[in-house]
C-alpha cells in the first residue's frame, strides 16, 4: 500500500469519527435450567465487567438497559447453579439481542451461590487441545480478512502455509485430514476453489457474519465425531432475532454481502446471507493471470415447537468460476513478470466448481436427557480442463476432468445424565454416498509419460456406532471420560468390517488446585480414504485401489498437558503431543505418501495407491491466551513439531508439513471513542520441499505435457525453504447512530513486505520471436532457466460493516 493511500484511509477514519454520537443500548433474554429446560425466575444477571445488571422475572425473562455499545457478554449467577459466562453479543441503537441461558445445577452447591466462571470452556470429554473463537475475536482478527479458516492459523499446533491460501496444518497433518462441523451438521466443502481429495483452498465458504463462535478440537475427539485424524471445527451459528429483523450490509476488498435475520412467526427465526466476489475486476486492473468468481449463500431457520422440541435447518451452497486472463501481458515490460504470468497461464487450469450442503437437526430436550436427529445431504460437482498453451483444439487436450461427491446422512444420539452424575452419550449414522468421475489426462511419471481415460460411478454404504461415558469423581477434581467407535463401508471387504476400525479414546484430567490442572489423553482415530481413492479405476474399468487392498487410515494420538489458570479470562498451557500413522495411501507411481500432498489446486489421490505408508508427528506446545471485559485480547503460542513419514525405502524423511517452529502473537484492544486496533505476528519455519529432476523436466515431450518442472522423487523434501514472518495490521473504528451503525476497517497483511518462500519453477529459454529454444548437443530436449516465484508484497485491505 502506498503510504498516502494509507494515510488518506487514516484520515477518513478520523474525520468521520467527529460525527460520533453516544448512546447505550438493551440486551432480552430468558434463563433456563439446562437440563429440564424450565424457567429459572431471580437470577442475577450482569453485562460481564460491569455493574450493570438485572434480576430475571417469574417467568425467567430479563431486560437489561444502559449497555455499553459493541460486543458485550452477560453472566448469571444462582444459588445452586453453576455460574455462566455467555458468547458475545453485538449491542447497539438498532440491534437489542435476544440471549437464552442454560444454567446446569451443581449438586455439590445447592445453597450458595457459585462464582466460578470461566471463559475458557472445556469438558470431561475434552480437557485438552481444545481452543474456542468468540464473533469479536473472529469479526477482528487481524489478516484474516474475515474469513475463518485464516483467523483459526492464529491458536496453537496451527501452521499457516505462506501465500493467499487457508489450508489448516494442524500438528504436522495434511489439510487432508480435518473435518467441518456446522451446528452438527458436517460441511465437506469449506472452501471456494477447494483442492478435491483435501480440505484447501483460498477463500472460505462460511460467512463470519453469521457465526457465533468456533470450536477447534487438536485432539481427545468425543467418540460422536468421526473420519478425520488431526483436527475437528465446530462452528456454531447465531440464531435470528424472535423481536426485530436485523440487516446487515458488508463491502470489502474482495466480495459484497448482505445478511438478514429476525422472525418468522412467533416460534420460527431466521438468519440468512448472500456474498458476491468482485476479485476478476481488480486482478484484472492489476494485472494478474488469473480471474476467480464465487459467489456463496447461507441459511438457517430455527422453529421452536415448545420448550422442549425445536428443529433447524441449514444451507450452505457456493458457485466458483475460473478464467485466465490471456491478456495479462500487453503492455508489461518488466521481464520477470512477463515470465511469472507466461509460466502461470502454461500451468493453472480453467475450474469450475458448485457445491451445497442442507441439513435438518432435531433436538428434544427430556429432564435428564437430550435426543437429537440429524440428517443432511451435500452434493460437490468440480469440472477443470487444460490445453497446451491455451489453445482449445482437440489435440492439445492435456486435461479434463469432471467429478461428483453426493452424501446423504443420518446421524442419532441420545445424551443423558443419570442420578449418580454419569454423563452418557450414545449413537449411530448411516452415509449412503455416490462418486462420479470422467478424467482424461496426460500425466508424467518417474518412468515417463502415461495417458489416464476412465469413467468411474461408485456407490457406497457407509455406518457407524458411537458411544462415551464421563464420569467427575471427588468433588469434581478428578474426571474421566471413555468412548468406543465403530466405522465401516461396503467398499471392501477391507473396510466392512466394523471391528476392523474400533476406535477407543480415554481422558483424564485432574484439578490440583483452582488454577493448576493436569490432563491426558490417549486414542486411536480412523479416516475412510477420498473418493478420488476410491473410484480411480484402470482401462479395463477395474477398481485398482480396491484391489489393492487400500484400507481406512489410521493414528493413534498420545497427548498430555498441564494448564494454569489464575483467573476467570487468562490461560497458560503447556501440552505434549504424539501421533503415529499407518495404512497411509501410498502413490505406486510416484512412490511417495499423499500425507505429503493437498497444498496446491487440482485432485489428491486420484491414482493407484497401496495403504502401506507410516508416518508419525510428534512436538510440544505453549499456549498463553487472555481476554478482560473491557475488550482485550491477546493468544502468544508456540509449537515445536516433526513431522515424518517412510519413503520407498522405508526410512523416514520429513513430510511436507515439517515446519519445526510455529510462531503465533495475536492481540487486539478497544481504545477510545470505539476505536480497536489488532495485530498478528508470524513465524513459520521453513517447510521442506522436492527439488526438480532436471533431464526428465527438460525433455520436451515431458515439458510439453507438465509444462512445469518434474520433481525428482529420490529426493524427496531434501531442501527447505527459509523461515516465514509476516506481520499483519487491523484498524476499526464504529460510529453508533440512532438507527444504524458504521464499522470501518483498514486490515493490512504482509506489514512489512516479507518474501514468501515459494520453489522456483522453471521456463523454456525463448529466442527474440518467442520460439521455445531447443539443446542443440539434444533436439529431443528444451533449454529451461530456473526463475524465482518468491515474491514480498502488502496486501492491503478495507471495507465496511453497515447493522440496521
Amino acid at each position: 500500500m502506498k503510504p498516502k493511500v494509507f494515510k488518506l484511509l487514516l484520515c477518513l477514519l478520523f474525520s468521520f469519527g467527529m460525527l460520533q454520537a453516544q448512546d447505550s443500548g438493551t440486551i432480552k433474554g430468558k434463563i433456563i435450567d439446562q437440563n429440564t429446560r424450565e424457567a429459572l425466575p431471580f437470577v442475577n444477571i450482569l453485562v460481564y465487567g460491569t455493574s450493570i445488571g438485572t434480576t430475571s422475572d417469574g417467568e425467567g425473562n430479563f431486560e437489561i438497559k444502559n449497555v455499553p455499545f459493541g460486543y458485550v457478554k452477560i453472566q448469571a449467577t444462582f444459588i445452586g447453579y453453576q455460574s455462566v459466562i455467555s458468547e458475545d453479543y453485538l449491542v447497539t441503537n438498532e440491534k437489542v439481542p435476544y440471549i437464552i441461558v442454560a444454567m446446569k445445577e451443581d449438586s455439590q452447591q445447592l445453597n450458595e451461590v457459585v462464582v466460578n466462571s470461566n471463559v475458557f470452556k472445556r469438558t470431561t470429554e475434552t480437557p485438552l487441545s481444545v481452543q474456542s473463537l468468540g464473533v469479536a475475536e473472529i469479526e477482528k482478527n487481524p489478516g484474516g480478512n474475515r474469513d475463518i479458516l485464516r483467523v483459526l492459523q492464529s491458536l496453537p499446533g496451527v501452521a499457516s502455509t505462506p501465500g493467499f491460501r487457508n489450508d489448516v496444518i494442524v500438528r504436522g497433518g495434511s489439510s487432508q485430514e480435518n473435518r467441518f462441523f456446522l451446528d452438527g451438521v458436517e460441511i465437506p466443502v469449506i472452501n471456494h476453489y477447494q483442492t478435491q481429495g483435501s480440505t484447501g483452498g483460498p477463500v472460505g465458504i462460511l460467512n463470519t457474519d453469521l457465526i457465533r463462535n468456533v470450536t477447534f478440537y487438536a485432539s481427545a475427539f468425543p467418540a460422536n465425531r468421526g473420519n478425520f485424524l488431526s483436527s475437528a471445527i465446530e462452528f456454531t451459528q447465531k440464531d435470528g432475532n424472535p423481536e426485530r429483523l436485523d440487516v446487515r450490509a458488508t463491502l470489502g476488498t474482495s466480495d459484497a454481502g448482505l445478511t438478514l435475520g429476525g422472525p418468522l412467526g412467533d416460534n420460527t427465526t431466521f438468519l440468512m446471507s448472500v456474498r458476491q466476489s468482485y476479485l476478476q475486476f481488480l486482478f484484472e486492473v492489476i494485472k494478474l493471470p488469473f480471474l476467480p468468481t464465487y459467489n456463496d449463500a447461507q441459511i438457517k431457520v430455527k422453529h421452536k415447537f415448545d420448550d422442549y422440541n425445536e428443529l433447524t435447518f441449514i444451507g450452505v451452497g457456493a458457485i466458483d468460476n475460473f478464467e485466465l486472463n490471456e491478456d495479462v501481458n500487453d503492455g508489461i515490460t518488466d521481464e520477470d513478470v512477463l515470465k511469472r504470468n507466461t509460466y502461470a497461464l502454461s500451468n493453472i487450469p480453467i475450474q469450475e466448481q458448485w457445491n451445497y450442503t442442507v441439513g435438518a437437526v432435531y433436538k428434544h430436550y427430556a429432564e435428564n436427557s437430550t435426543q437429537e436427529l440429524v440428517i443432511s445431504r451435500n452434493e460437490w460437482n468440480n469440472d477443470s480442463y487444460k490445453y497446451f498453451e491455451n489453445i482449445e483444439i482437440p489435440e492439445n487436450l492435456l486435461y479434463d476432468y469432471t467429478s461428483r461427491e453426493i452424501e446423504n446422512k443420518i446421524r442419532f444420539e441420545n445424551t443423558s445424565t443419570t442420578k449418580n452424575n454419569y454423563r452418557i452419550n450414545v449413537g449411530g449414522g448411516i452415509q449412503f454416498a455416490e462418486y462420479l468421475s470422467d478424467t482424461y489426462q496426460q500425466i508424467i511419471y518417474p518412468d515417463g509419460k502415461d495417458v489416464v481415460d476412465f469413467n468411474s460411478k461408485l456407490n457406497l454404504n457407509k455406518y457407524s456406532l458411537f458411544g462415551q461415558i464421563s464420569k467427575e469423581y471427588f468433588n469434581s477434581k478428578f474426571g474421566v471420560s471413555l468412548g468406543i467407535r465403530f466405522d465401516g463401508t461396503n467398499y471392501s471387504d477391507e473396510m466392512s468390517n466394523l471391528f476392523e476400525q474400533f476406535s477407543p479414546r480415554l481422558s483424564l484430567s485432574y484439578q490440583m488446585s483452582d488454577a493448576w490442572s493436569l490432563n491426558g489423553t490417549v486414542g486411536t482415530y480412523y479416516q475412510m480414504p477420498s473418493y478420488t481413492i476410491l473410484g480411480f479405476r484402470n482401462e479395463n474399468g477395474d477398481l485398482v485401489n480396491k484391489n489393492n487392498g487400500v484400507t481406512y487410515i489410521n493414528t493413534d494420538h498420545y497427548v498430555a498437558g498441564l494448564t494454569y489458570q489464575p483467573e476467570a479470562f487468562s490461560k497458560i498451557s503447556v501440552e505434549g503431543f504424539y501421533k503415529s500413522y499407518s495404512n497411509y495411501p501410498f502413490s505406486v507411481e510416484n512412490q511417495i505418501s499423499l500425507a505429503n500432498l493437498g497444498a496446491d489446486f487440482g485432485v489428491v489421490g486420484n491414482e493407484e495407491v497401496e495403504s502401506i505408508s507410516e508416518g508419525r508427528a510428534y512436538g510440544f506446545e505453549l499456549n498463553a491466551q487472555k481476554r478482560t471485559a473491557s475488550g482485550f485480547y491477546g493468544i502468544a503460542s508456540y509449537t515445536f513439531v516433526l513431522s515424518e513419514f517412510r519413503d520407498k525405502n522405508n526410512e523416514y524423511v520429513p513430510s511436507s508439513w515439517d515446519n519445526k517452529h510455529l510462531l503465533t502473537l495475536t492481540s487486539g484492544t478497544k481504545l477510545g471513542r470505539n476505536w480497536e486496533i489488532g495485530g498478528r505476528f508470524r513465524l513459520v519455519g521453513g517447510a521442506p520441499y522436492t527439488p526438480y529432476d532436471m533431464e526428465a523436466s527438460s525433455l520436451i515431450e515431458n515439458y510439453d505435457v507438465s509444462n512445469s518442472g518434474i520433481l525428482d522423487y529420490d529426493l524427496l523434501n531434501t531442501e527447505r525453504f527459509d523461515t516465514y514472518t509476516q506481520l499483519d495490521l487491523r484498524i476499526d473504528k464504529t460510529w453508533y447512530w440512532k438507527s444504524l451503525s458504521l464499522n470501518l476497517y483498514i486490515d493490512i497483511q504482509n506489514l512489512y513486505a516479507a518474501e514468501v518462500p515459494q520453489q522456483d519453477f522453471l521456463l523454456p529459454l525463448v529466442d527474440e520471436n518467442g520460439n521455445k529454444l531447443i539443446d542443440p548437443n539434444d533436439p529431443s530436449r528444451y533449454v529451461l532457466e530456473s526463475v524465482s516465484s518468491t515474491s514480498g508484497n502488502i496486501l492491503p485491505g478495507f471495507g465496511f460493516i453497515l447493522d440496521f
